[in-house]
């Protein structure tokens, strides 16, 4: 007759995995899967707008195929195409991504944590929760309507530039060139660093 199994005081309990263990398994991961990198912008204006933004990066690490390698500093600006004083301001962010996602995929991941957010998209350049967009996908070109690569108004946007330019000084735009040489051809008039917010990188 068989015994039922019981567990005895010998027995192994599960420890906390080291994190040299982790650290290979990520560059495990990044070697075997081949990630691309990807630079996703975030913004905000409605509610809580840091709580969001974070929000935001903690669900797009979160996400099978997605790992979040840089968060910039938040930046506070003043909305577009629309007239001063009539929105709240936004919160921007820009994160650096290894993903083994295609563009595709990583589009849909992204309009689901906007949804997941609550954002509507019922006028232009509307307030809304959260704004996720996808400014590079490694060094794609694309003039597909559904997801244009890189974002077609990266290169005249202050408020995704001077946080990239953050994160990344060397970082080019694909098919415009060197973030650093486009910040000196735009204003960063209404775009201000805020020093005393911060969003955390996830663990």
């Amino acid at each position: 007759m068989t015994r039922p199994f019981t567990q005895g005081a010998t027995d192994p309990t599960v420890q906390p995995v080291p994190a040299s263990v982790v650290e290979q398994v990520d560059a495990a991961d990044a070697t075997l899967q081949n990630p691309k990198r990807a630079v996703v912008s975030l913004g905000a204006n409605l509610g809580n707008r840091l709580e969001t933004l974070q929000g935001a990066i903690d669900a797009l690490e979160d996400t099978p195929g997605i790992r979040v390698k840089a968060v910039s500093p938040v930046y506070e600006t003043e909305p577009w195409g629309v007239e001063p004083g009539s929105q709240p301001s936004y919160f921007n962010a820009v994160v650096v991504l290894k993903t083994t996602l295609p563009p595709s995929s990583l589009l849909e991941r992204a309009h689901a944590v906007e949804e997941a957010f609550h954002r509507v998209r019922d006028e232009r350049w509307g307030p809304r929760t959260l704004d996720v967009d996808i400014v590079t996908y490694a060094d794609r070109l694309s003039d597909d309507p559904q997801l244009t690569l890189p974002h077609p108004r990266a290169h005249e946007r202050a408020f995704v530039l001077a946080p990239w330019h953050d994160v990344d000084p060397d970082a080019e735009l694909p098919g415009r060139g060197p973030v650093t040489q486009l910040l000196d051809t735009i204003t960063r008039q209404g775009v201000t660093q805020r020093a005393d917010l911060e969003l955390r990188l996830p663990e």
